[in-house]
């Protein structure tokens, strides 16, 4: 008797997930400088001659991991269906509210940040207390429902940032002719 065929994984391709991820951040009026411009905020004190072609390349960097892209399709996804008001009423009026008490948002971006270690951590929580540049805007209640977007934009800016330290870190090494442990994070 013949076995049957041992079905394959489920498994959807990586590049139409990437292309959806950054259609969508530009759909929900995100755009890749305007990140990169809070990593220089970010950076700058600490790298003088960093430039916005570094920040840009960056945040594309962190773009191009398929746990960041799940975690930037979810939250999209979340606040899409609580513009719609199709959530289960409570958790649409904590959501669609942006409600204190409600720290999903926050644990979906600690997801992304959680890639990039300590630095992107503190980088995060800094950035979003402070909600400086695109990040005020997506908080503005006015503008749509984006409280799962401000946070998921501060966490890759956050580990952008962290993702250049790293980096710095290891150039220096290099040119003192030390051996380094970068990574390709």
């Amino acid at each position: 008797m013949e076995q049957p065929k041992a079905k394959a994984p489920y498994s959807l391709n990586s590049k139409k997930v990437a292309d959806t991820t950054m259609e969508w951040l530009q759909k929900r009026g995100v755009k890749l400088n305007e990140i990169a411009e809070l990593v220089m905020l970010l950076q700058q004190k600490y790298y003088p001659s960093l430039t916005m072609e570094e920040c840009i390349h960056n945040v594309e960097q962190v773009l191009s991991k398929r746990e960041v892209q799940n975690a930037v399709l979810t939250g999209i996804q979340l606040d899409i269906l609580a513009e719609q008001g199709l959530l289960i009423p409570e958790l649409q009026d904590m959501i669609i509210n942006d409600e204190g008490l409600y720290g999903v948002d926050e644990i979906l971006a600690f997801s992304i940040v959680n890639v990039y270690g300590s630095i992107g951590f503190t980088n995060y929580g800094y950035v979003d207390k402070l909600k400086p540049g695109i990040l005020e805007r997506l908080n503005d209640k006015s503008v749509g429902c984006n409280t799962f977007l401000d946070d998921i934009v501060g966490a890759i800016a956050a580990s952008a940032s962290s993702r250049i330290a790293h980096r710095k870190q290891a150039e220096r090494e290099k040119e003192r002719g030390e051996d380094t442990m970068d990574t390709d994070r």
